[in-house]
């Protein structure tokens, strides 16, 4: 073979193996990403539920979806109102009220068999050094957790699964339910790792690699 047929060769493997790539979709977790509100916009929390102590007042959402990590997770959709959500729910002495946004994520993002639950909200009145945990499971029962005390299920949803890993060729539609006078759905979550490079792209950049290889052995063999 000919350093410059083999060359071409590699070139096309290259622009094949690029191309496949691009059209495999991006590799994600399936899980329920915990968001905290500040000011009028959601923030990705820095502790887990089992860990952070929401003060009176608090609004925190909680999002089922398919995300890499946190830069392009979904944030909770739906009234995200304190004054809203708690409004029925009168303070008393020696508690907290916090508010809470449910959003079950889309039917693209359910695992198989599974109907996501509209978004809903709940207001939780807890003692005061009650956790975000604990106000979960005032109202939205039941709950289930890995052994690493990762939140796979609220209320019951999913019924199976936590944190598995997935292929996400897919957008949300506009056709999945939304909460009342709700915000429009975005795409930034985290709470899972950063996936590798696939099987596939591994393969394909090692076949370029002896190819070259091939190449290069070709030419100095000729000079010789």
């Amino acid at each position: 073979m000919s350093l410059r047929r083999t060359s071409a060769l590699v070139l096309a493997v290259l622009l094949l193996v690029l191309g496949d790539a691009g059209r495999a979709g991006a590799t994600g977790y399936r899980y329920w990403s915990f968001w905290d509100r500040v000011g009028g916009s959601w923030t990705y929390a820095t502790q887990g539920p089992s860990t952070a102590r929401p003060s009176d007042g608090d609004v925190q959402g909680f999002r089922f979806s398919v995300s890499a990590d946190s830069q392009d997770s979904a944030k909770p959709r739906g009234t995200a109102s304190f004054a809203v959500i708690c409004a029925r729910t009168p303070a008393r002495e020696g508690r907290k009220r916090v508010a809470l946004v449910l959003d079950f994520g889309t039917r693209a993002d359910a695992p198989r068999g599974e109907t996501p639950s509209a978004p809903r909200t709940a207001c939780a009145r807890i003692p005061d050094d009650a956790t975000t945990a604990d106000a979960l499971a005032a109202v939205a029962r039941p709950l289930r957790y890995d052994t690493n005390a990762l939140l796979c299920a609220i209320a019951g949803y999913p019924r199976t699964g936590c944190g598995e890993q997935v292929t996400t060729p897919k957008e949300p539609t506009a056709k999945e339910p939304t909460a009342t006078s709700g915000e429009p759905t975005t795409t930034s979550d985290k709470n899972a790792p950063r996936p590798g490079p696939s099987v596939g792209l591994l393969a394909g950049v090692a076949a370029v690699a002896l190819l070259g290889a091939a190449a290069i052995w070709q030419a100095r063999r000729r000079r010789g």
